[in-house]
């Protein structure tokens, strides 16, 4: 009997890794192009100068505020229609994905201002040199103007994805990406008609990319392709429950940039090259390792939402455990490979001798770390699944200050310990996020507080 139970079980998993991998891989395939993009971006500014990659890569971290916010609402978004979807309950769905569209719209303003007015002097305060401020000025303020443009993209995604239909954005994104890569080349070295213009070009073809897409998701969702409608939004109860699952997720950005200031700061006092380093070796984890992890971290989130929706706890926690497993084993693998192969790999941005020294170090530390990267992002988005976004908030504050930030502080600058210390930090970092994750995904409160949110969804009266 117990036998029988071992391979039921088994055959059990293997059908969750089945549905988790024909889930994600359209999203990983995208995220593959969407992170070579922003690897390109990398590797042409590699081409320039130390400073120019360092300049992309600190921008790129105000670059990430409209990515946390659109990736804010968008989980709201995604939480809602994959659990509305599981339930039948199409309206409130597109109540849902309507009242995301307008909110990111609305929150993307203060990113163009912010781009217009304020993008030379965010580098100031970092303490670059004044070309890095120059150029990283300038791309940032571009970025900042297509904000309203990637909030859309990211906020019709995921709730496209969140129907259980992951090919459609695969499909719009990985167009829009493909011509964002053929543009930073021929924009940045001038190649054929186009006029040669470094890290501008970078910049312009980025917003082009996103702005592109953008029209193509409206295209989507006002055509016969898509399940969902947009409608006049009238419910608030959904207006809340959005702003409550979103606002964890866009705070764990705020967190990101506010430990990313003194973290590149320390790096840069140990020297422009460890701080180029850091972003290549940040970058070959991110384009190798990373699509993979938000892959299934998406796919857990769709079929853990989708079964709340069905009502059946029970199937949720086992599919998302189910959901960790796969991707602890694969990443796990992947990991081994990016460890021995670092070097080769960081050869693609830099040929500096000293750059690339730190650069391989630091891609050893994240591939050390994907096994944690993997339980981490695979359980959140089963938590987010379950409309619960606040663990991985507490999650990622607590890492990054105590760890990432305190051990690379403590060690590396007042030990004098060095560079080393920051490669300590990141591993420790996702190690406790992991831990914390997952202890609280073993509770199982986050079961309930998807099913509340349900119930409350289906209970509000309409308003006019």
């Amino acid at each position: 009997m117990g036998s029988l139970e071992e391979r039921l079980r088994h055959s059990r998993v293997f059908a969750v890794w089945v549905r988790v991998f024909d889930l994600s891989w359209p999203m990983m395939a995208e995220q593959v192009l969407r992170t070579l993009m922003r690897t390109t971006d990398i590797v042409v500014a590699g081409f320039f100068s130390p400073a120019a990659v360092a300049a992309v890569g600190l921008a790129d971290i105000y670059g990430r505020l409209p990515l946390w916010l659109g990736m804010g609402v968008g989980d709201g978004a995604i939480a809602l229609s994959s659990q509305d979807t599981g339930s039948g309950q199409t309206a409130t769905r597109d109540e849902a994905v309507t009242q995301a569209l307008l909110l990111g719209l609305l929150a993307a303003v203060p990113f163009v201002v912010f781009g217009l007015v304020g993008s030379y002097w965010a580098l100031a305060v970092l303490g670059a040199d004044s070309e890095i401020v120059r150029l990283g000025g300038l791309y940032l303020t571009i970025i900042m103007i297509s904000a309203p443009a990637f909030h859309v993209t990211m906020i019709a995604a995921r709730a496209i994805q969140g129907t259980g239909d992951t090919r459609t954005p695969m499909y719009v994104n990985a167009g829009a990406n493909g011509l964002n890569i053929v543009l930073t080349v021929c924009l940045a070295f001038g190649l054929g008609p186009f006029p040669a213009l470094s890290v501008v070009g970078i910049a312009i073809a980025t917003a082009l990319g996103d702005v592109l897409a953008a029209g193509a998701f409206l295209v989507v969702l006002f055509g016969p392709r898509s399940d969902i409608s947009l409608v006049r939004p009238h419910n608030t109860v959904v207006t809340r429950q959005l702003i409550v699952i979103g606002a964890p997720r866009v705070l764990e950005g705020i967190t990101e940039l506010v430990a990313e200031f003194p973290f590149n700061a320390i790096l840069l006092a140990f020297g422009t090259e460890v701080n180029a380093a850091y972003h290549i070796g940040r970058r070959v984890y991110q384009q190798i390792s990373a699509p993979l992890a938000r892959g299934y971290g998406v796919a857990a989130n769709i079929i853990c939402g989708q079964s709340l929706g069905r009502r059946e706890p029970e199937t949720a926690y086992f599919d998302g455990l189910a959901a960790a497993a796969l991707a602890v084993v694969t990443l796990g693998g992947i990991g081994v490979i990016l460890f021995f192969a670092a070097e080769w790999l960081a050869l693609a941005f830099t040929r500096d001798p000293e750059t690339l020294e730190y650069a391989v170090a630091f891609a050893r530390a994240y591939a050390v770390s994907t096994v944690f990267i993997a339980c981490y992002v695979v359980l959140a988005g089963s938590l987010r699944g379950g409309s619960e976004s606040r663990p991985p908030f507490v999650a990622k504050v607590t890492g990054m200050v105590v760890f990432l930030l305190g051990i690379t502080y403590v060690f590396g600058v007042r030990l004098e310990y060095g560079v080393v210390a920051a490669y300590v930090a990141i591993v420790a970092d996702f190690a406790w996020r992991a831990a914390l994750i997952g202890a609280i995904y073993v509770r199982r409160n986050w079961l309930e507080r998807g099913a509340s949110m349900m119930r409350a969804r289906a209970g509000a009266p309409a308003e006019d």
